[in-house]
């Protein structure tokens, strides 16, 4: 558990691999800025290549409670910020029945009758929190201006109760898949990080840091495999979950060694699209075969 800012983006790597996350420079010292500056991280990349897993990762280090703003088309204030719960309303409305109306709704628009939703509930924690915003690419670009208050000055308007201040600023990591150009006013208000596919070394540590019982052979031909599998031109190419995945299911079927034949029974596990499958099942078992690289 890490109790205090971070003093070297090496302290951050450190603090990463302890919780099984291996960084690169980039990533320690992105995280590193984003405690110092209090500025939210905007982490960008395919899926599946350890964006969310990040903001996990720091929430293990901090000790922090994760919250989690899943993000979807569609997403309004009513679920990313807060609602009034209509209900108990209603209820205090008919228990006061005779009341005069200004005193009711004095008395109805006030916390009590809140119900927070992640951003809400981020700020008015009492203890320090890490706010993940998942996949932001996917709301439409009016439900962004819902964010720009919380990511710049840590606080929300509600015009019944006024600003609500952070008492205690949320680390903030957003994701995107980039499936569409975010605004220019987000992406101002947040440090940028681009997470791509790793290199065949990180991915083989990842591999061993992340697989009980591998051997360091297999982790080294999977992470070879895999780095082959994405040189073709795939709608989908594996992600590091996946490959993950997949060095499980060598284990589960008793795989020591990769050979052409396991890569093509078991491509189902890495790839999610029949053509894909049939693409590069054809070029390790095809006509002129390759086969598995190995170290």
């Amino acid at each position: 558990m890490h109790q205090v800012p971070f003093s070297t983006p090496g302290e951050v790597s450190d603090a990463l691999e302890a919780v099984d996350y291996l960084s690169d420079p980039t990533i320690s010292q992105t995280v590193f800025l984003a405690e110092r500056l209090a500025k939210p991280v905007l982490v960008e990349g395919p899926a599946g290549v350890g964006k969310t897993e990040l903001a996990k990762a720091l929430a293990k280090i901090h000790d922090r409670r994760l919250i989690r703003l899943q993000c979807y088309e569609g997403l309004d204030e009513a679920k990313a910020l807060y609602e009034w719960n209509y209900k108990k309303q209603l209820l205090r409305i008919q228990a006061e029945k005779g009341a005069e109306w200004r005193a009711i709704e004095d008395d109805i628009f006030a916390e009590e009758f809140l119900l927070t939703r992640p951003l809400l509930e981020a700020i008015t924690s009492t203890e320090p929190v890490v706010l993940l915003i998942d996949e932001v690419d996917r709301v439409e670009v009016e439900t962004e201006a819902l964010l720009l208050e919380v990511l710049s000055d840590f606080q929300v308007s509600i015009p019944e109760l006024g600003t609500i201040r952070a008492a205690s600023a949320p680390l903030v990591i957003l994701t995107s898949n980039n499936t569409r150009e975010l605004s220019e006013a987000l992406k101002r208000r947040c440090l940028f990080l681009h997470i791509g596919y790793p290199s065949v070394g990180r991915e083989k540590q990842i591999i061993l840091a992340r697989v009980e019982g591998i051997t360091d052979h297999l982790a080294d031909q999977v992470a070879r495999v895999v780095r082959s599998i994405r040189s073709h031109q795939l709608r989908k190419p594996p992600s590091v979950s996946e490959t993950l995945d997949w060095a499980r299911t060598l284990i589960e079927l008793g795989v020591t060694e990769v050979d052409a034949a396991a890569v093509k029974d078991t491509l189902n596990v890495l790839l999610k699209y029949q053509t894909d499958i049939e693409k590069v099942g054809d070029a390790y078992t095809g006509p002129d075969p390759i086969e598995p690289p190995v170290a």
